[in-house]
């Protein structure tokens, strides 16, 4: 119990690897902050932290300690989240991870509506990967992921399907398939791909697509966005399987994929585990919407 209030400055410590920085970050002297990370290390039996330039940084044991002080925070802080929207579940917080092709549609219209019968709900919203995503998931730093691929069952995640993106090629205006209405998988084997990189959903599932085709694709360039990959294709260093754009440039065209292929989105929260009320709502208003 001697360690609860010190729980903050472990998940600072962790974030900033700086005496000073954690002492701003908790709002404490720095004395103290000092005081008690030795302190926690002397009844730890071993130090926390070590000399690392002009700061800190974790020792093994450390770090063990400072993931738990992580874990215990976020459980803390989904409590107190609770407890206030219990008592006025219009001043609540929904905090949502997302992909980041979603932040240009999709999100934004899902809180726009719910913000129209809720005014008073704050957001916060966190795009990255599907793998980061998830993890911050699984930690409780977030209530909601919207990702794709769906999560395997037995992985302590609840899913309901919530919208179906279609996949095609995307191909620079001139190239010779340009043209075609369709095209088969197995025809692209020695084409050129820009592709997302590992990590993210849409690789997952074109990695699956093209193992399924008999093929391993020829990687002209990787990239950490959508609008990235399609800027390459559109330059003419290669094709890619994408979604379908909202607006089409002139640059390149898209080609329907035989047979038909498509990503399922899923929202997604931890099994077992309540939530708070104000994110129920929105769980609700997000399904309703399909």
């Amino acid at each position: 119990m001697a360690l609860a209030p010190k729980l903050a400055v472990l998940r600072a410590l962790a974030q900033e690897e700086h005496v000073t920085k954690v002492a701003d970050v908790v709002g404490l002297p720095q004395p103290t902050v000092s005081r008690w990370i030795a302190g926690i290390g002397e009844e730890l039996g071993a130090p926390i932290v070590e000399k690392a330039g002009r700061g800190v940084r974790l020792t093994r044991a450390g770090r063990l300690v400072a993931a738990a002080a992580e874990r215990a925070m976020a459980v803390l802080e989904a409590g107190w989240r609770e407890a206030e929207e219990e008592v006025d579940p219009e001043r609540g917080m929904v905090a949502l991870g997302f992909l980041h092709m979603l932040g240009r549609s999709v999100v934004p219209e899902l809180v726009r509506g719910f913000r129209e019968a809720h005014p008073g709900v704050r957001f916060r919203l966190v795009q990255d990967s599907r793998q980061v995503v998830l993890e911050k998931l699984v930690l409780g730093e977030i209530d909601l992921a919207l990702v794709a691929p769906l999560p395997e069952s037995g992985s302590g995640l609840a899913v309901e399907v919530l919208l179906e993106q279609e996949l095609v090629l995307v191909v620079p205006a001139g190239h010779a398939l340009a043209g075609r209405e369709g095209v088969g998988l197995g025809e692209l084997a020695e084409e050129e791909f820009v592709l997302l990189e590992h990590g993210y959903g849409l690789r997952q599932i074109t990695d699956g697509l093209f193992a399924g085709a008999g093929f391993v694709p020829k990687v002209a360039f990787e990239g950490q966005e959508i609008e990235t990959v399609r800027g390459l294709v559109a330059a003419g260093l290669g094709v890619a399987l994408l979604t379908r754009a909202e607006v089409v440039g002139v640059e390149v065209v898209e080609v329907g994929i035989e047979p038909r292929a498509s990503r399922t989105f899923g929202l997604v929260w931890r099994e077992g585990v309540g939530l708070p009320g104000v994110v129920r709502e929105f769980r609700e208003h997000a399904l309703r919407g399909r």
